[in-house]
């Protein structure tokens, strides 16, 4: 799945829009390199978003196409 899309349906990030662009400036990072908005997420990766002077890290447990908004939250656990 990639990754803008990822943080949308995980509710990390509320818009893809949004999602996408925080990609594009730089403030994802997978795995400790940055994250292009197409570029695939997968179980065991570890993502890192930027944001203002926050960092905050979470790691994929699972991926899913849709999920609810309760289930939204065992997608990923924070670290």
């Amino acid at each position: 799945m990639r990754i803008d899309k990822f943080l949308k349906v995980s509710r990390i990030i509320k818009r893809r829009t949004v999602a996408n662009e925080a990609c594009s400036q730089g403030r994802v990072l997978i795995n400790e390199k940055v994250a292009k908005p197409g570029m695939e997420v997968k179980e065991g990766d570890i993502i890192q978003i930027r944001f203002g002077e926050n960092i905050r890290r979470y790691e994929v447990i699972s991926v899913k196409e849709h999920v609810s908004k309760g289930e939204a939250t065992g997608m990923y656990r924070e670290l």
